[in-house]
């Protein structure tokens, strides 16, 4: 059910090493209002509806099917929240759940962890946020990942997010690295809009004062980033000095890890290479309209210093061309693909609880089910 597209030996051992481990899952919650732009997501079917989609899918995370939503899942273009992936693996292991405010408009209705960030202005002006602001997430994030990971040293922490619109700010610190990433990311479309995130990104990066591969790394997220991206490095900076890490993502996660290095080696942080791999779906993996693979080995061949090895890039291989729900069957055409940590959830299943295709797609149906009924009472 996992298998593993880049640096195969290093992901076979961090498999076997963490095979059969209970995880902590911790999920960090951002907001950039280059998800706001017409059409560059389809994570909620208005620009509207995106303000929110953190909130409901924090709020569906955390207390499931059968509670009466404040935010509740808004209405997708096709599909349904990968959030089903991550509560049906969340309830079913008895593992801490964590939830960080990194940066929304409006607090999720959900205990949650607010680090005293805010939202991102669109990447476009090449002023997303305070540089201060994302010391302080860094900052955050460095604390969090130690304490996360002190009683976690023969286990694992999950870090998922949610950010509309992140695969742009991922795009963009991709780019900003000196990483080739244009036409490689994903999206929630089914045809990842490429033209439109690389406009909006060469805008930003244009916008910025100095050439961008000679910024600081916390520069350039204060330009063209989110705050998802900072307090997730620095988290996994921390933690893997004393567990493993999966960054449980596609583009956003690839984004993240190659932040953790040109942190680390700006900053000389110590942090532990072997303990942290990339985490997703086979939606993002083998994504015709993206390149996933290619971008994960591109991380390596930067035209910086912060180059080095390439991160171990593992996907479940949950499918659901045999659901019989449609808007489960829209994965297997190109919608969603991940979010919500969804991917590294199933890997964790599949670790942790040793489930396999049946399972799994047993849990996620079961949590449509339930949420059906639920509405219809």
């Amino acid at each position: 059910m996992i298998n593993i597209y880049t640096q195969i030996d290093q992901g076979a051992a961090w498999i076997a090493k963490y095979r059969d481990r209970l995880p902590v899952f911790a999920c960090i919650l951002g907001f950039t209002e280059t998800g706001l732009i017409p059409g560059i997501s389809a994570a909620g079917k208005t620009p509207e509806d995106r303000k929110f989609t953190a909130c409901a899918d924090a709020e569906f995370l955390y207390y499931g099917a059968e509670h009466q939503a404040k935010y509740p899942l808004p209405p997708l273009i096709a599909g349904a929240s990968p959030v089903l992936i991550s509560r049906a693996v969340v309830e079913a292991l008895p593992t801490p759940l964590y939830i960080f405010n990194a940066g929304l408009h409006q607090p999720p209705a959900v205990p949650t962890i607010d680090l005293g960030g805010v939202p991102a202005r669109c990447l476009s002006q090449g002023a997303a946020m305070e540089l201060k602001t994302v010391q302080h997430l860094l900052e955050q994030g460095l604390q969090w990942g130690a304490v996360l990971a002190a009683n976690l040293q023969e286990s694992y922490l999950i870090l998922g997010e949610c950010v509309v619109g992140g695969t742009t700010t991922a795009l963009a610190i991709l780019q900003g690295l000196g990483v080739a990433a244009a036409g490689k990311v994903n999206s929630s479309h089914p045809i990842c809009n490429h033209e439109q995130k690389l406009a909006v990104v060469q805008a930003g990066l244009a916008r910025m004062q100095e050439n961008a591969n000679s910024l600081d790394p916390l520069e350039l997220v204060a330009a063209v980033g989110d705050p998802m991206q900072v307090v997730v490095a620095g988290i996994a900076i921390a933690a893997s000095r004393r567990c493993g890490v999966l960054l449980a993502g596609g583009t956003q996660m690839l984004a993240v890890y190659a932040l953790m290095k040109a942190i680390a080696q700006t900053y000389n942080l110590p942090w532990q290479q072997a303990e942290v791999v990339v985490g997703t779906t086979r939606w993002v993996a083998e994504d015709p309209t993206g390149g996933t693979v290619e971008l994960a080995l591109n991380l390596s061949q930067t035209n910086n210093s912060w180059g080095g090895e390439a991160p171990p890039l593992l996907a479940t291989q949950l499918s659901f061309a045999d659901s019989r729900y449609p808007q489960l069957q829209a994965y297997e055409q190109g919608f969603v693909k991940e979010g919500m940590g969804a991917g590294g959830a199933a890997i964790a299943a599949s670790l942790s609880l040793g489930w396999q295709q049946p399972q799994l797609l047993e849990a996620i149906e079961k949590q449509i089910e339930r949420l059906s009924r639920f509405n219809h009472q």
